[in-house]
């Protein structure tokens, strides 16, 4: 069984930074596609970001939500398990909490909720004016 626990959320002013992370545990991390949604209060779970699992060239895919490409970056390091989430030039209305998601073995970068079957708790991300 496949867990994964988020940490860094936390309050920022706008036009700041904070890096989220994500640590898996319970399966081969590697190999599977992670991502990261979000929810903000009253609105539906949305989708954030994305990165491949790691493929026999050593590389990962990623994708990105119009909203947050250029000021989002996610990345993996394989060797800690962990998939990280830097997030630049905060804005308010990326308050919400975050979600951290592991999928299937060999999955891609999906966009989808039903791309992944195991969901950290979350971590708020609040964003002051």
């Amino acid at each position: 069984q496949v867990q994964v626990v988020e940490s860094g959320g936390g309050l920022v002013q706008a036009g700041g930074s904070l890096r989220l992370s994500c640590a898996a545990s319970g399966g081969t991390f590697s190999n599977r596609g992670m991502g990261w949604f979000r929810q903000a209060p009253g609105k539906e779970r949305e989708f954030v970001a994305a990165i491949s699992w790691t493929g026999t060239t050593g590389t990962s895919t990623t994708n990105y939500a119009d909203s947050v490409k250029g000021r989002f970056t996610i990345s993996r390091d394989n060797g800690k398990n962990t998939v990280y989430l830097q997030m630049n030039s905060l804005k308010p209305e990326d308050t919400a909490v975050y979600y951290c998601a592991a999928g299937s073995r060999f999955g891609p970068a999906g966009t989808y909720q039903s791309n992944y079957a195991y969901w950290g708790q979350g971590t708020q991300v609040t964003v002051s004016s």
